[in-house]
């Protein structure tokens, strides 16, 4: 198994566990502020972490399918498949005391990295 680091996300916010190797991709060009983004230097994997916005009209597991598949819409991609949806307990969240329920989406989404063809 690759060694991994801690890597703090959002100015500290949280943060991931990582491989040690992952590239801060906000050191090469300019992410957005609501985006950490990781690459893997020699797969060509990505990490993509997003903060989104509330959308009222979904919630629970569905809010996360709901923006998994939006990102994935509007990056233009191929192919969007979720494995996984399970909830996160609230008493292992830092933001306990703000949320009421948290997610965790794993899936995959086939999209032309920036000036590549889809």
């Amino acid at each position: 198994m690759e060694p991994t680091r801690d890597c703090p996300l959002f100015g500290g916010a949280f943060s991931a566990i990582l491989p040690k190797g992952a590239v801060d991709v906000s050191d090469l060009r300019p992410v957005p502020d609501n985006q950490e983004v990781f690459c893997h230097p020699v797969t060509d994997q990505s990490l993509i972490v997003e903060l989104l916005e509330l959308q009222a009209h979904v919630r629970g597991e569905a809010a996360a399918r709901y923006h998994f598949e939006d990102v994935g819409g509007v990056q233009g991609a191929r192919a969007v498949h979720v494995e996984s949806v399970q909830p996160l307990s609230l008493e292992n969240l830092a933001l306990r005391g703000c949320c009421q329920e948290a997610w965790v989406l794993s899936g995959k989404q086939q999209i032309a990295k920036e000036n590549q063809q889809p």
